[in-house]
């Protein structure tokens, strides 16, 4: 009994077919730029009212061409004691944590309210965001650029 003939089997790929770069490391820390915005200073009467509340806006610009998986931390504290002695401690009232998601290009405005008990200079910068590609299945985002400090001068009246 003869054996069948064996049949090559060859497969092709069309050579336009564009195989997905990974990002590297410093694309994928450069998703979001942030940007906050509050005043230079704020006058308030701590006499009057223990706590001063000055609102603060966190802007998230997706700077991908890609949808964009985003996570924003605020429970973060200055922790050098140096920083503490200049800066001074505040919170940030309500939400900690946001997740959202960003569509190309998209441009989102998150409001804040910091809280201060006394005058000072404080450095506003806290917020950490954090960012992954949303099509990409990882276990952690990546840690987004931190831009300048944020400093705020809040007087008593």
């Amino acid at each position: 009994q003869e054996l069948p003939e064996t049949v090559l089997l060859k497969f092709f790929r069309t050579e336009n077919t564009p195989v997905p770069a990974r990002p590297t490391p410093e694309q994928l820390s450069n998703l979001i730029k942030t940007s906050l915005h509050y005043p230079e200073s704020f006058n308030h009467s701590f006499h009057q009212k223990s706590l001063c509340l000055v609102p603060v806006t966190l802007l998230l610009s997706n700077c991908s061409q890609a949808v964009v998986d985003v996570m924003i931390d605020l429970r973060h504290k200055t922790t050098s004691s140096e920083a503490l002695e200049i800066h001074g401690s505040f919170t940030w009232l309500g939400q900690t944590q946001y997740k959202l998601q960003l569509k190309s290009q998209e441009v989102y405005s998150l409001q804040l309210k910091a809280c201060f008990v006394h005058t000072g200079v404080y450095n506003l910068g806290t917020p950490r965001v954090f960012a992954k590609l949303a099509d990409q299945v990882t276990l952690f985002e990546t840690s987004q650029q931190n831009s300048m400090p944020a400093l705020i001068i809040i007087n008593n009246i």
